[in-house]
């Protein structure tokens, strides 16, 4: 059983549970302290993880590809937002933690929908240069996060030295608090429940596709903010993994794995389980099996101190389960950070993490996911576990279980 609290979604008064006046402050110190250490006057973000994570905004999954809103944070200043229309409006109404004034209406184009000759990201950029400027980091370089290209060629026009911000936020976004833990934990609990509404569901004449339609709503009714994706794949498509969802039919005897994206207050889960449909072969046992050996294996080394490297190196070969390269077999035998974003840091997977390791220390949160075709050349075995690092090892906070090969409505 999971030691970290995923306690009720409600504020109450009798427990003490998130408390998102120190989560906004401790983000904003990170990201300040990150920006400080670095070599950059100022970070221009428009990753929407990151300006949730410096200015607590957020307007929905809708501004998750439009590149619409963007924030400015400054050496010893507070940050400024410029958002999509009325919502700025709306943050000043209810946002009082972003200073008066720092809550602005912008707009740069919605990915060049609108003709560069309106002039929009030319007097976006100019705003700019006036507020660093008066920050007195003009000269010093600037860190962007990601954005279009008319953005960057505009910036490097008037003059500034553009840099990769990325990395510093990043840097910052790596050590979980108590409150993103337990945003985190909450969401993986979420996702424990939809298992066992699937396990129910998953019976011969069942869609993929409807499997996912069930499992949404119950994450919608249950208080996900965003369900990002469900990979839903059976039968012959396990072999290999397709990253996606049909319409196809399950069928008896079907091996069925399902990975489920979607976050609580923002904060995401990455959670794959795989089941067997009625009855199981002992190919699709033997594949399990060694599924779940090598994602114990890494479980049992992480503690601070340890490199992603040698958690990499527990994990076979691309070559040893059927592909030509690393590259070929990338997200397999994977391990990733989960915070705000799907993927943050340590990223572990023998593709990068052989001669670029990172150190483990506590406080990270990160999925590790494991990948074993069938010798029937079509099944396969998925399983990821979500793990928090403590300071003598780590604890898993993903609960539906997963030691054997589950078989839903069995014969």
């Amino acid at each position: 059983m999971s030691l970290t609290p995923s306690p009720g979604r409600m504020a109450v008064d009798f427990e003490e549970r998130v408390s998102f006046d120190r989560l906004r402050e401790y983000r904003l110190a990170r990201a300040r302290a990150a920006l400080e250490a670095s070599e950059l006057g100022a970070l221009l973000l428009f990753d929407i993880n990151n300006i949730r994570y410096t200015t607590s905004t957020m307007i929905g999954e809708w501004a998750r590809d439009k590149v619409a809103r963007y924030t400015l944070l400054m050496r010893g200043q507070e940050p400024i937002v410029w958002d999509f229309g009325s919502a700025a409006k709306h943050h000043e109404i209810y946002a009082p933690w972003l200073r008066p004034g720092n809550s602005r209406a912008g707009m740069l184009g919605l990915r060049g929908a609108v003709h560069p000759d309106a002039g929009l990201v030319r007097s976006a950029v100019a705003e700019l240069v006036d507020e660093l400027t008066r920050a007195g980091v003009r000269d010093m370089p600037l860190g962007v996060d990601i954005a279009e290209l008319p953005m960057v060629l505009e910036l490097q026009r008037v003059g500034l030295d553009v840099r990769d911000g990325q990395q510093v936020m990043l840097d910052a976004r790596k050590i979980k608090s108590r409150d993103e833990i337990a945003l985190l934990t909450t969401a993986a609990a979420m996702v424990d429940g939809v298992y066992q509404t699937l396990t129910e569901a998953l019976k011969p004449g069942i869609r993929e596709n409807e499997l996912v339609a069930i499992a949404n709503k119950q994450l919608y009714d249950m208080g996900s903010d965003d369900v990002e994706a469900i990979n839903a794949v059976s039968g012959e498509r396990c072999n290999p993994h397709p990253h996606n969802f049909t319409d196809r039919l399950i069928r008896p005897g079907d091996q069925a794995f399902f990975d489920i994206i979607q976050s609580y207050m923002g904060y995401r889960t990455c959670y794959y389980r795989t089941f067997v449909v009625g009855r199981s072969t002992p190919s699709q046992v033997d594949a399990y099996v060694k599924a779940r050996e090598w994602i114990d294996a890494a479980i049992d080394v992480i503690r601070p101190g340890v490199t992603t490297d040698q958690v990499a190196r527990l994990w076979p070969r691309a070559e040893e389960f059927g592909f030509a390269s690393e590259m070929a077999a990338f997200g397999l035998q994977f391990g990733h950070g989960l915070g705000l974003g799907l993927h943050e840091r340590p990223i572990i997977s023998r593709l990068v993490s052989l001669e670029n390791p990172m150190e483990i220390k506590e406080g990270m949160v990160f999925a590790l996911e494991t990948y074993c075709p069938a010798s029937d050349g079509f099944s396969a075995a998925r399983i990821e576990e979500e793990v928090v690092v403590t300071a003598d090892g780590c604890e898993v906070i993903t609960l539906f279980p997963a030691q054997e090969l589950f078989v839903t409505n069995p014969y």
